[in-house]
Parts: structure tokens; C-alpha cells; sequence
């Protein structure tokens, strides 16, 4: 039921925790990540930072404009704060997410999540039944855990096994690699990486590894 479980997530969060959504998330995760640029909207003082999108056009193989910075979609919070996506961000505030996830739930002093519910998360949960019809979404070399990717055979110089992590619809690529103990990410402007940019990120990543 792709994506609608995190919505149905989010809901069960703002009730269990009894705060709205975007709360939730800036108490137990922003704020003590120092994530002061994560949120559901952009306020009026910090959007000469924020940057316009684009998407691929299909008839004419030009970039159209997505969402103008200038009178972006981010401007205002949204009606209904959606688990599923909707959050803006920048590279700083993600990779120190990434550093969390990467540190088992651990993030200098603070303690984020439980090593245990990282482990889970990180940990494929794709039956073989459920692999049937859903080829886009699970490649050979790739499982599911809970919120992450997880690539689980290499067939090629970046895919290695244990990598977790997260691509956006909106042309973000991050992921973190417990073996060689990095985290990285690739942030574009582009919706969907027509030019698949992500995939010579990754391979020039991996191809700077000493050792």
C-alpha cells in the first residue's frame, strides 16, 4: 500500500503522542538532531534560501518549472501535515539524520531511536509472495525494511550490501553504509533524476574509497 502506510503512520503518531505531527517530529528528532531547517513549510525569513524545482517534460525533453521558489508550495503549512512526504529540508539538516540512522540511533550525546528499532528498520521484511508484481519497486538487488531501502547483492561498484537509505521523488539520494561507516547524500532540483546523476554520484562515491 505504497505510500499510504506512513500517512496512516503519521496519524497514529499525532494521536499516540497527542501534539500535531510537525511538533512530534521537531521535539523528538529536529531539534535534538539540530535539524532547524526541517519542516512542512518554509517561514517568510528563510525563503531567499529556498530553491526552485523542476520536472522533466516528455514531449519536449525540456526542464519545466515545478514549484517557483518565489511562490512555492512551501510557503504556507500545508492543511494536512502528511507522514508520507511534504517535509523541506537542506543538506545539512538530512545528513545529520543520515549520521543518526548511520550511529544506530545515536547522535553525539543524544540517543534519537533505539539501536534495536534501527536494526529493524534496516532489515528487509519483503516476503516472496509480496516481490510478485512489484518489480519496480524491488530490484534484484534490493529489499525493504521499515522507511529504507536496503541494497542486498552488489552487482555493481556502489551496491553494496547492508547500503540503507532513501531515494526522493523530488531528486534526493541519500544513504548511509554501516561497513565503510559513511553516510552521504545528493541533493538536485530535478523531480525523478531523468539524467540518473544519482547513479554516477554513488559509483564516484564509492569509486573514492581508499582501501
Amino acid at each position: 500500500m505504497y505510500p499510504t502506510g506512513f500517512s496512516v503512520l503519521g496519524v497514529l503518531l499525532a494521536r499516540a503522542a497527542g501534539q500535531p505531527l510537525e511538533q512530534f517530529l521537531r521535539e523528538r528528532i529536529f531539534d535534538p538532531l539540530g535539524m532547524k531547517d526541517t519542516g512542512f513549510s518554509v517561514p517568510a525569513s528563510k525563503r531567499d534560501r529556498l530553491a526552485g524545482s523542476y520536472a522533466l517534460n516528455a514531449e519536449t525533453g525540456a526542464l519545466d518549472v515545478y514549484d517557483d521558489a518565489g511562490a512555492s508550495q512551501w510557503h504556507d503549512p500545508p492543511a494536512f501535515p502528511d507522514a508520507e512526504g511534504g517535509l523541506i529540508s537542506t543538506v545539512d539538516d538530512y545528513v545529520a539524520f543520515g549520521q543518526m540512522m548511520l550511529n544506530k540511533g545515536q547522535y553525539g550525546n543524544e540517543r534519537i531511536v533505539s539501536r534495536a528499532s534501527v536494526e529493524l528498520m534496516t532489515t528487509g521484511q519483503i516476503t516472496p509472495e509480496q516481490r510478485v508484481g512489484a518489480e519496480f519497486f524491488l530490484e534484484t538487488n534490493r529489499d525493504w525494511g521499515f522507511g529504507v531501502s536496503i541494497i542486498t547483492q552488489r552487482d555493481d561498484v556502489a551496491s553494496a550490501p547492508g547500503r540503507f537509505g532513501w531515494d526522493g521523488g523530488f531528486g534526493t539520494s541519500w544513504y548511509a553504509d554501516p561497513r565503510e561507516d559513511l553516510t552521504a547524500i545528493l541533493m538536485t532540483q530535478v523531480l525523478g533524476f531523468p539524467s540518473r546523476i544519482d547513479r554516477d554520484f554513488w559509483t564516484l562515491v564509492y569509486g573514492a574509497l581508499a582501501g
